[in-house]
Parts: structure tokens; C-alpha cells; sequence
């Protein structure tokens, strides 16, 4: 049932499918999904729960991943920057659909919100790993901010929270590269 509704949403791109779609692609009864699920609504929130679950898991584990492969920040920030922009590339087309459904929904955008601060706290230890590379002072808020920063350029790119019309053409993979450098230099800036 959640694969084929799962299915359906990333196809056409909305909740625009019916319980009768998702029994005839999934096989099963349109009684087996009522005993499971109240309503299509929260068919749609455990398929966007269990996509921000995947997320967070992917996450996680790219950041330990991270930590075992790079010696220092210089090594650390450009594998960051490539590894979470493609996790979120791939998580992509179900992220936008949570969060357009977080807007009108806190069953969604509750859980949502907890997600992305796991993801802030584990971005942030993880380059705090490297303090000793910081330039400056307030070394978490530095950590935090440059998370931030590349969450939010590799997001708009993505089109995450916003349409695809708004975003402007560029290089994904100067984007990347260019972000990775910025990040590093506002990291190790003497302020």
C-alpha cells in the first residue's frame, strides 16, 4: 500500500491519485487499506513519514561515512557538500511533497521540523569535528550557519519549497564546488 501510493505520488507529483489506484498497483483490497489507514490523508502522511524517516536515515548515515573518510575540514566540507546535495537529490521529489503538505498540515510538518533539526544537530557536530581548522570564535554558530547555507542553495536548486520556475539555471556541479569553497572560507575566516 505505501509503495504504490509512494509510487504514484513521485509520478505525477501531487496527492492527485485515488484509493482505488493505489489497491489495483499495490494488489490489495481497497478493505486491506481502510483497515490500515482511516483515510487517503493518512495514507499520504505515512508515506511522507516514512520518506523523512529514509531521509534522516540517509543522512545519518552519510555523515558517519564523512567522519571515518576525512582527515581535516579541508577534505570534510567539499565531500559534505557533494554527499548531502545528492541525498537530497535523490530524496527530492517526496521532499517536495512533504513540504507542500507541511504547510497545510502539522501531522506533516510537526515530524518535519524535528527531521531537519536532527539534520542541523548532526551537520554541526559533524563539522565541529574539525574546530581546531575554525577561524573566529562562536564555533557552533559558524557550524550551524554554514549547514544552513548549503542546505538552503542545494534546496532552492532543487526546487524544495519552492516552484521549478523560480530557480535559476546553473552548474549543479559548480554550484556545488563554489559552495563547498565559500563554506570553507567563511569556516576558517579570522574575524
Amino acid at each position: 500500500m505505501l509503495a504504490a501510493a509512494r509510487e504514484l505520488m513521485i509520478e505525477r507529483g501531487n496527492e492527485d491519485f485515488t484509493l482505488q489506484e493505489v489497491s489495483q498497483r499495490g494488489q490489495v483490497s481497497i478493505g486491506s487499506i481502510y483497515l490500515r489507514f482511516e483515510s487517503k490523508d493518512n495514507l499520504v502522511r505515512a508515506v511522507l513519514a516514512n520518506g523523512l524517516q529514509a531521509l534522516s536515515d540517509n543522512e545519518s548515515a552519510m555523515i558517519t561515512d564523512l567522519g571515518r573518510q576525512c582527515r581535516n575540514l579541508s577534505e570534510f566540507v567539499p565531500r559534505y557538500v557533494e554527499a548531502y546535495a545528492e541525498v537530497l537529490r535523490i530524496n527530492a521529489p517526496l521532499l517536495r511533497l512533504a513540504m507542500a503538505r507541511a504547510e497545510i498540515d502539522p501531522l506533516v510538518s510537526s515530524p518535519g521540523k524535528e527531521a531537519a533539526e536532527i539534520a542541523v544537530r548532526q551537520s554541526t557536530s559533524a563539522l565541529l569535528r574539525y574546530v581546531d581548522e575554525f577561524g573566529g570564535s562562536d564555533h557552533e554558530l559558524r557550524a550551524s550557519s554554514a549547514h544552513h547555507i548549503i542546505f538552503a542553495t542545494l534546496a532552492r536548486q532543487l526546487s524544495l519549497g519552492s516552484t521549478s520556475e523560480s530557480v535559476t539555471v546553473y552548474d549543479w556541479d559548480l554550484l556545488k564546488r563554489e559552495l563547498s569553497r565559500m563554506c570553507l572560507a567563511y569556516l576558517r575566516y579570522q574575524s
